[in-house]
């Protein structure tokens, strides 16, 4: 390779690198009518869905650990039978299964006459959802945030109306199979109350349908603050008579975080009572923007954003390219991270936080076999590897649950990673079908979430929760491997490829295995990874000496069939679905990094053959199987095929709020989405070395970005023009080496921590 060639600066200290930057926010010229439609606002724990309705104006509101209980519960309890008999149900196939729940919803009821010159937005860098609308000559507005500070909804409502707002507020929550899910009263003149217990309904008991009535109990206080007119209530609801200004503060509090949390709900009302909108509004966004500041990123000129963001979708959908509207997308998947994921609360779900059901699709659980670890792929990469630290909260107490199945159900060491477990970190194996069921890969694909302490180069983190987590996944592992009869190598069995079958020779449609491709690449991933862990950490145990036999005599994962293509299984077999959405044998590929242009270039062509097939056949499709060949392709070097999936993602995924659509409504493309446009920006997979705009697309001619992270704890800037890069900076947040890459160009680094490099070419 020739040397990068260029003209550059060794500094000590940050400068400042300026971009253009267009406004981030998705606008509407109406208001929402399906849910799909309506925009979200979230703290973490707490969020809301905002229809923007003038007059009758709805919010469903969420909370991230309304969760129905569990069998263990009713033992604990002593109902031996209950348990019996929801275990029975359990695994069959129409079986109870435990779903995440909305929290309720905020309704409003104002006698708006007339709406002209309507609007509703989502500014994505303030977080605040505004409707603005006139009515009969008079401004009317309502703004509404999800403070994380404060620890609440707050909505403000203005009019320069001379009657004011008049009507009234109530809150409700649906009811489950014609049940009450929860009450609610007035506490005083300006406060409501709305509580319950989350529970779940399903199957019979001696001729009575089973209510699993060990939930999260919640209690949600709604408090209005008036700057003018009055307030008072009426049964359960607040009655606004002539109000000119006024604000809703809501706060929610449960038993999963709180054991009192009815006076935790009383204490954090209490700290905001007397608050103003002004002081609520700037803690906020301060707040906010600590995270979402850290990064920027601008595709194209920057023109003012004068077509509403559902339109543009449209125009998407009749074949036109929109940068900005990429743009937003990208900036849109940051914003539902940090708005769902925060230190100290659970996780992102399959939907996130915003759920509207009491039994959502797919329970709005936590699917380890892609789904989840997707919703956490942009983290690292757009600088907000912080949010991490729900995912690996929960996943260390999966583990744990883990140690125990992994003894009890299958007599080994280690532990057992579920595919799909909910709050409560469930760790068994729901065997419904074995093409879906029964998998063993997700610890460790999850485990892969661990190593990526490589973005920060965390020690302590590396010592305290990679290496644990590293360690329990690879003693299953290593218990649960056994001898390939035809060559002695070592294979996972039973294995499966999620959720794909094949034809066996007797032309049946199955799905077991010995040595399927993708449990082979995850196991050899997290061997070589907990491997290099222990090297790191100077740890030689008996379980290290095991695995690095194990390793060496592992039956490859990658084995290229005659057709140029990598193998699912391990034979050539027929697949009865030759374009299905999961592309599980890619795992070595993406997000693995065994296959590497630069290291293995047999099978990095493979890969793409492989992709080609599935493409052919009809495959990818919606949602986070289109995320993924957004990665993939970026993966590949290839800019124009990545923005063709940007494209058709675009055209065929989005609902008119920019959520993704599998269908229904599920998060993980949205962030795979995020994840695969800074894929395309820089790659730092390969062992010490940076690729600067690796896979950028003819549509990008121009742009830049601020604030990407690459492994090894760089910071990177960039700007580029007419295709090629112009300017670069990178900061280094830890002393070491790295080769980086460009247009066939490379340059070595050696950087102390906190000094930059400049280039401009």
């Amino acid at each position: 390779m020739k040397k990068l060639l260029l003209s550059s600066l060794l500094t000590l200290a940050l400068y400042n690198f300026t971009l253009a930057q267009s406004s981030s926010i998705l606008w509407y010229n109406q208001p929402a009518v399906e849910w799909e439609e309506a925009l979200p606002v979230g703290n973490g724990r707490l969020g809301a869905m905002v229809m923007g309705l003038p007059g009758q104006e709805h919010l469903q509101l969420n909370e991230d650990s309304l969760w129905p209980g569990g069998y263990d519960d009713y033992l604990l309890a002593g109902e031996n039978k209950k348990s019996d008999s929801l275990l029975v149900l359990k695994f069959s196939r129409k079986g109870v299964t435990r779903s995440h729940q909305t929290m309720g919803d905020l309704w409003f009821n104002f006698d708006w006459i007339e709406t002209k010159n309507y609007r509703r937005s989502l500014n994505l860098e303030t977080a605040t959802v505004l409707t603005q609308f006139i009515s009969e000559g008079y401004e009317v507005s309502q703004e509404v945030i999800a403070s994380a500070p404060d620890d609440a909804l707050v909505i403000r409502f203005k009019t320069t109306h001379p009657k004011g707002f008049n009507g009234q507020i109530t809150m409700s929550r649906p009811l489950d199979n014609g049940f009450a899910t929860a009450k609610t009263k007035a506490l005083n003149d300006s406060q409501l109350e709305m509580s319950g217990m989350v529970t779940q309904r399903g199957g019979q008991l001696d001729s009575k349908p089973i209510e699993i009535l060990n939930g999260v109990k919640f209690r949600s206080l709604l408090f209005a603050q008036n700057q003018s007119g009055d307030i008072s209530t009426s049964d359960s609801s607040l009655v606004i008579s002539g109000a000119k200004e006024f604000t809703l503060k809501l706060v929610s509090e449960t038993s999963f975080y709180h054991e009192d949390f009815e006076a935790e709900a009383e204490r954090q009302l209490e700290k905001i009572q007397l608050k103003s909108w002004g002081q609520i509004l700037h803690s906020h966004q301060s707040e906010y923007a600590s995270w979402f500041d850290r990064m920027s990123l601008q595709l194209g000129a920057d023109i003012p954003d004068n077509i509403a963001s559902d339109e543009r979708i449209s125009r998407v959908k009749n074949g036109e390219v929109d940068l900005h509207l990429e743009k937003l997308l990208f900036d849109y998947g940051r914003y539902l991270l940090i708005s769902s994921s925060r230190p100290g609360t659970n996780p992102a779900n399959l939907q996130g936080l915003w759920n509207k059901h009491i039994a959502a699709p797919w329970n709005a659980d936590y699917h380890v076999n892609i789904n989840l670890q997707m919703n956490y792929w942009p983290a690292d990469v757009t600088n907000l590897s912080g949010l991490n630290q729900p995912l690996f909260d929960f996943i260390d107490g999966v583990i744990e649950n883990g140690k125990s199945a992994a003894k009890d159900n299958f007599d080994m060491a280690g532990s057992m990673v579920p595919h799909t477990t909910d709050l409560w970190q469930v760790a068994f194996l729901r065997a419904a079908t074995a093409y879906w069921g029964s998998w063993i890969g997700a610890g460790g694909w999850i485990g892969r979430h661990y190593w990526e302490y490589l973005f920060t180069q965390d020690k302590k983190f590396l010592e305290e929760r990679t290496y644990p987590a590293l360690e329990a996944i690879s003693a299953f592992y290593s218990d649960w491997l056994v001898e390939y009869p035809k060559d002695g190598t070592l294979v996972s069995s039973p294995s499966t490829s999620p959720e794909n079958q094949f034809i066996n020779a007797k032309g049946e449609t199955v799905a077991s295995t010995m040595g399927a491709a993708m449990d082979q690449q995850i196991i050899a991933d997290v061997f070589s990874n907990y491997l290099k862990a222990s090297e790191l950490l100077g740890k030689d145990t008996p379980l290290r000496r095991k695995v690095t036999v194990q390793l060496g005599n592992l039956r490859p994962g990658v084995q290229i069939a005659e057709d140029g293509r990598i193998l699912e299984w391990d034979q050539p077999y027929e697949e009865s679905e030759k374009g299905h959405r999961h592309m599980s044998h890619l795992y070595a590929f993406h997000p693995g990094d065994a296959i590497t242009s630069s290291a293995t270039p047999e099978a990095f062509a493979a890969v793409r053959k492989t992709l080609e097939f599935r493409l052919a056949n009809g495959g990818a499709g919606t949602g986070w199987s289109r995320a993924w060949l957004i990665n993939f392709s970026a993966r590949l070097l290839d800019g124009e095929m990545a923005h063709e999936h940007i494209q058709k993602l675009l055209a065929q995924s989005l609902y008119p709020n920019l959520f993704d659509g599998h269908p229904p409504f599920q998060i993980d493309g949205n962030f795979g989405y995020t994840a695969g446009v800074a894929e395309m920006l820089i790659q730092s997979h390969e062992t010490g070395m940076i690729r600067l705009l690796p896979a950028l697309p003819k549509a990008w001619a121009s742009g830049s970005v601020k604030g990407l992270k690459a492994r090894g704890n760089y910071t990177i800037d960039m700007t580029w023009a007419d295709g090629e890069l112009k300017t670069c900076r990178i900061h280094a947040g830890k002393s070491g080496k790295v080769m980086v890459y460009y247009d066939g160009s490379e340059m070595d680094l050696d950087l102390e921590k906190g000094q930059s490099f400049e280039i401009e070419l």
